[in-house]
């Protein structure tokens, strides 16, 4: 096992991908010489050459469109949307022609295209710099949708998503990127846990606490704050958004009886919409409470010094625990 942060371990994983499969490339800005604006290429320009490791204008539009051709002609590429808010740009070719040539086409075209994006809030960053977008990604059919919230798994599912042959939107929860972890760089591909099944990170018998992303840490702490109250949180990490492991979910919440689901995107429509609603569906007789989620508000992305407003923290977590506990609510504090 070797200690990693967050963001070497994407490295790592890039590394690996390329070294064992000559078809992947790598495309987006400042990707080469600057090693990427969080430095996640850094060093791979000077091992794989500017073939494979491209600098591209910026524009974005153009950048997924020659991944597209690439593709067409047997390639794996992997492009880096340098920010989240920078992916708009490039909406109409992945929802117009990544998600769907391989459907259309019976088949006969394939789109193993990796699109990587550092994402959502809490650096601090400008505006266009701390965006969640992906609930239009979830919506679109044809696209898998994966978040990850630790270096191991960082690895791993880079590696496996690169790997795929269906195209993967792939979210990188930038606050983590500095944030280390022990990740065994040896273990073959075939035994990790597959990318489209939910882990259960920690067990628990009184709420099932389900999320993604850097969030999967908040709900960590709060399920130690819970613990000193007397009261068992399971906590449940996605990690995929699309297709969503239903059956580990819905496993959890047999237990439980009671359920709460977090993320950092927008409460309309967003993806704790989606899994509370199937969640009630596969389990509305299990159910002792009514689900809650607790979300960033219906407001545009805020200015860095209002973002801790905005962001779901341990305190809004065990306020929407102690409701499904039925245990009241804690003062000052909107889920």
């Amino acid at each position: 096992m070797t200690e990693l942060t967050l963001g070497k371990a994407l490295g790592a994983g890039l590394r690996r991908a390329m070294r064992d499969d000559d078809r992947v490339v790598l495309l987006g800005e400042d990707i080469g010489k600057l090693g990427g604006v969080f430095r996640i290429t850094d060093g791979l320009l000077d091992e794989f050459g500017a073939g494979r490791v491209i600098d591209t204008p910026l524009a974005e539009s153009g950048i997924v469109g020659t991944a597209v051709g690439l593709a067409f002609r047997g390639y794996r590429p992997v492009v880096e949307i340098q920010f989240d808010g920078f992916v708009y740009p490039a909406f109409d070719q992945i929802v117009a022609q990544v998600a769907k040539l391989h459907y259309r086409t019976h088949g006969r075209v394939k789109m193993p295209i990796t699109i990587r994006i550092p994402w959502a809030g809490g650096i601090g960053a400008a505006e266009h710099h701390s965006e969640s977008p992906e609930a239009y990604f979830v919506h679109t059919a044809g696209l898998r949708v994966v978040a990850v919230s630790n270096p191991e798994d960082a690895y791993r599912s880079l590696r496996q998503a690169i790997a795929s042959d269906d195209p993967v939107i792939f979210f990188e929860p930038k606050r983590l990127y500095h944030h280390k972890g022990e990740v065994d760089l040896d273990a073959p591909l075939a035994d990790a846990v597959p990318m489209g099944l939910a882990q259960v990170v920690r067990g628990g018998t009184d709420v099932t606490l389900v999320t993604y992303g850097a969030m999967v840490s908040t709900a960590l702490q709060a399920a130690s704050a819970a613990e000193d109250e007397g009261v068992s949180i399971e906590v449940v990490d996605l990690r995929s958004l699309s297709p969503v492991d239903y059956d580990t979910l819905a496993a959890s919440v047999r237990k439980t009886g009671r359920v709460v689901v977090a993320h950092e995107a927008s409460r309309e429509a967003g993806v704790a919409a989606e899994v509370i609603a199937s969640i009630t569906e596969f389990c509305f007789e299990y159910l002792e409470s009514a689900p809650l989620r607790v979300t960033g508000h219906d407001v545009p992305y805020p200015p860095a010094k209002l973002e801790k407003y905005h962001l779901p923290d341990l305190d809004r977590l065990l306020d929407a625990v102690d409701r499904v506990l039925d245990r009241g609510a804690r003062t000052g504090v909107d889920a």
